[in-house]
């Protein structure tokens, strides 16, 4: 045992509320091992009284693992200010009135092709107005971006001045993702700092205009790009997706406490893949089971946005790059989209 190996213990305890350790968020200023006695010292930034006696039981239960260590010292300094660094109106992008986040705790329950069609939506809306509504959607899922082919975009975003691009446009929807400035085949192997590097050029060195809307699809989970986020851009609210079964449902409450901390208001809960509707009877089948968005907006003490049911129109859209909302406008799904879009309109409004 060394101070070394202090280190990597510590690396398993992660931050109350994040799956992000406490190594890489720096908190840890001091790690020794001595005659049996293990010393740790963290610098803590927070205005949660409880979060301090949190944080040291978490570390005393991890060294209190190893035989070698029969004696924990564990030290902790508070500073009274906000948990983490959140942005401020002096890093609004000039031009942008909303700036709304889709988010979920766990991959694969249709948050891209929410935020896609959820875009699109609101740019229709916005037709019936008496200025047409401006929409964006930047595609921050830099590991798994999917905004292009949703949207059936595969140019390559044009430098219009140096290092600022101008963004692709696919109907009516300005849009910036990795996955136009890379190759279909090549992975995205970056560590955490490089994430924060990319959110920050999107949203720095991208030429987005005048937007009445930027919608921002995340990756799932609570790390690097939705905390980049949060201290990059000043949300005015992010929408939590989630699919019914319970498995889906913790995951995104959990994902959603994070913007919590960040003092992001989160505007509502949408549930995906509901239910699968006979076309014959109209019978709902509910293949994932039900109420988990109900729950999940119960929990957080925000509105059920809406149900989006299983329809196969809505997987052939995204494959053909055509969302669902233009394709098939009067199919179940895209009336669920709607309905989705005019809620988010009355809550951020």
């Amino acid at each position: 045992m060394n101070s070394e190996k202090i280190l990597e213990i510590l690396k398993k305890v992660n931050y109350p509320g994040f799956s992000r350790d406490i190594v890489s968020f720096g908190l840890v200023n001091e790690a020794e091992f001595e005659d049996g006695k293990a010393l740790v010292k963290i610098n803590l930034t927070s205005s949660e009284p409880q979060l301090p006696l949190q944080l040291k039981k978490q570390i005393e239960e991890a060294l209190g693992q190893y035989e070698e260590i029969v004696q924990t010292d564990v030290g902790i300094t508070v500073k009274k200010e906000a948990s983490f660094p959140t942005s401020s109106d002096e890093n609004r992008i000039s031009g942008i009135d909303k700036i709304i986040a889709i988010a979920s705790g766990k991959g694969g329950v249709g948050k891209s092709t929410l935020a896609v069609n959820l875009a699109c939506t609101l740019s229709r809306l916005g037709e019936t107005l008496p200025t047409p509504l401006k929409i964006g959607l930047m595609d921050c899922d830099v590991y798994g971006p999917s905004v292009p082919l949703l949207l059936g975009s595969t140019e390559r975003p044009q430098l219009i001045d140096e290092n600022i691009l101008a963004p692709n446009e696919s109907f009516g929807i300005k849009l910036m993702s990795m996955g136009l400035l890379i190759d279909e085949e090549s992975p995205v192997v970056w560590r955490g700092p490089m994430v924060m590097k990319t959110i920050q050029q999107f949203a720095n060195n991208v030429e987005w205009g005048e937007l009445d809307y930027l919608l921002i699809d995340l990756p799932p989970g609570t790390g690097d790009a939705q905390l980049s986020l949060a201290q990059t851009l000043p949300l005015d609210g992010t929408v939590i997706v989630t699919t019914p079964q319970k498995a889906a449902v913790d995951v995104a409450r959990r994902g959603a406490r994070m913007f919590e901390k960040v003092n992001v208001p989160i505007l509502g809960v949408v549930e995906n893949m509901s239910f699968l509707e006979n076309p014959e009877n109209g019978e709902k089948n509910f293949i994932f089971g039900r109420g988990g968005g109900e729950k999940t907006s119960q929990d957080l003490n925000v509105r059920l946005l809406g149900q989006v049911p299983l329809d196969p129109n809505v997987r052939e859209g995204g494959d053909h790059g055509i969302p669902v909302v233009i394709s098939h406008a009067n199919c179940g799904a895209s009336l669920a989209f709607k309905e989705i879009a005019s809620k988010l309109m009355e809550e951020i409004e």
